[in-house]
């Protein structure tokens, strides 16, 4: 093993002094606990009790409220894993809190939020770009049936378009589809 962490997870060792955590824990043993450790690590931390049904939104971690969560349970049992799963917690430590395994677990919760955030850019991305496909197919179709082209042929009539237009292929589809819908062509669709 290398003696010299990753970029990536020196990047986000730093990142923790930053970090803005929400406390959601009774003042007790654990509660204290738990923020002085976080406190060692360089988290500003913030308390209180009892939750609340919104916490405050300027906080990167929640211990015990919104994601990413991680959870403080006392013991192991189906019950509490099962509400532990539904609380969609990122990590878990043990109650009594002790510091071993505190870094640990706030290290892997914003690793996995972040990872989660771009998890679902990246698929909002597909999706916009699967819309796009959609639409450009279906102006294909049109300008197919319209002018008797092959499919090859209507796709370069809309790049040809888009590109002396300065325009995107997908806002050239949506042109023709909506100048399909004005004009009343009645063009349809194979499936």
């Amino acid at each position: 093993m290398s003696a010299r962490a990753p970029s990536g997870t020196s990047r986000l060792l730093r990142e923790l002094r930053s970090l803005r955590v929400l406390l959601v824990h009774p003042d007790d043993a654990d509660g204290q606990e738990l923020r002085a450790q976080l406190q060692r690590i360089g988290c500003q931390v913030r308390a209180f009790w009892p939750p609340t049904d919104k916490p405050p939104e300027d906080a990167d971690i929640v211990f015990f409220a919104m994601p990413p969560v991680i959870a403080v349970v006392t013991y192991e049992d189906p019950t509490t894993v099962e509400a532990v799963l539904r609380l969609n917690t990122f990590a878990v430590i043990p109650s009594p809190v002790k510091s071993f395994g505190l870094l640990s677990a706030v290290a892997v919760a914003l690793n996995q939020a972040q990872k989660g955030s771009e998890r679902e850019k990246y698929i909002c991305r597909l999706e916009q770009r699967l819309a796009a496909q959609r639409k450009i197919s279906k102006a294909k179709s049109i300008l197919m049936q319209s002018r008797n082209l092959s499919e090859d042929e209507a796709y370069q009539v809309i790049r040809d378009q888009a590109m002396s237009h300065r325009a995107t292929t997908e806002e050239i589809a949506d042109a023709v589809i909506k100048a399909n819908d004005i004009l009343g062509l009645d063009v349809k669709q194979k499936k």
